[in-house]
């Protein structure tokens, strides 16, 4: 080990956390009134900027979108060759930019003004061209770089980042956006998997084997054939749900009984009164529920046991959560 890396690898860090620190205290007036320019937008939060600053914009335009703000990137330099398009009146666009001087981010401010869009900006000074311009300017002071030659993007583009998080995290505290809307934005990650709710897996309608309890165990057996599943719900005649029957059943009771137990009624030898989940319930919830009963399958039912569709083992596996 290099003591001397790890050394100035902690004057990194260290620098880069007292720039983020150095943004509390000039958060006031102008952070409160960018919040609530983009809690009214009633287009999209637009964010744009040149470089480094163009990747920081990406990722909080990203936060912002799935977190209940409709926003897009726009990348300066594009702009000019058509994406300008992109951008409306009833648009809010953030623009980060440093020294606030860049020619790409001077050049698309006039047009920005002719298009009637709001303008927020992080930037280190407010007396930049950018921030003259701006309808908000979110001010982090000048910071001084930690790349050794003092040039390169880093303290700076840390410091913006923070900011942009704070602006979105901010604006997401005051929306009406829950943990639900959030995993709908998010069906291809694992935390949105995990936010999952039965009633978004389960088994319904043809897919989900449903017979009454005077049916025989070949009536059983034809369903759950036919649908392709490992168990088959039983309900009276109200549509409440009584019993279940899997072919691990019809297994043991032919071995026990031969083909004679084909022509039994299913309510002789269902099991009645099954383990169920609740419709609204989170999979997270059905998972645990089949690993501590060892079952496979899992009746779904209403607040007043009415069978909803069945939760089966297999296509929990399908989804990553087996």
């Amino acid at each position: 080990m290099n003591k001397s890396d790890i050394k100035y690898a902690r004057k990194v860090l260290e620098a880069e956390a007292e720039a983020i620190n150095s943004l509390k205290k000039g958060l006031g007036a102008d952070f409160s009134g960018a919040v609530r320019l983009i809690l009214a937008c009633k287009g999209r939060v637009v964010l744009t900027g040149i470089g480094k600053a163009g990747i920081v914009a990406q990722k909080i335009s990203a936060t912002f979108a799935s977190t209940g703000t409709p926003s897009l990137y726009m990348h300066t330099a594009e702009a000019f060759h058509g994406d300008l398009g992109r951008v409306t009146a009833e648009d809010v666009v953030l623009i980060i930019s440093n020294s606030g001087e860049s020619e790409e981010i001077v050049r698309l401010i006039p047009l920005l003004k002719k298009i009637g869009a709001k303008m927020i900006s992080i930037t280190s000074r407010k007396t930049s061209s950018l921030g003259r311009f701006s309808d908000i300017v979110l001010e982090t002071g000048e910071i001084r770089e930690v790349c050794p030659l003092g040039l390169s993007p880093s303290a700076s583009t840390t410091a913006a980042l923070a900011l942009g998080d704070a602006l979105s995290m901010t604006v997401l505290k005051n929306r009406d956006f829950s943990a639900e809307d959030f995993a709908f934005y998010h069906t291809g990650g694992h935390l949105g998997v995990k936010m999952l709710k039965v009633s978004d897996v389960m088994r319904k309608g043809g897919n989900s084997p449903v017979v009454r309890e005077e049916d025989t165990v070949k009536d059983v057996l034809m369903a759950i054939t036919k649908a392709r599943a490992g168990a088959a719900s039983v309900v009276d005649k109200k549509g409440r749900l009584k019993g279940i029957f899997t072919d691990g059943d019809l297994r043991r009771f032919i071995e026990k009984e031969g083909a004679e137990v084909l022509v039994r009624n299913v309510r002789e030898v269902m099991t009645a009164s099954p383990k169920t989940i609740k419709y609204g319930a989170l999979v997270t919830e059905a998972v645990k529920l089949m690993k501590d009963k060892k079952i496979d399958e899992l009746p779904v039912v209403d607040d007043k046991g009415m069978l909803k569709g069945l939760l089966d083992v297999q296509d929990l596996l399908e989804i990553g959560l087996v």
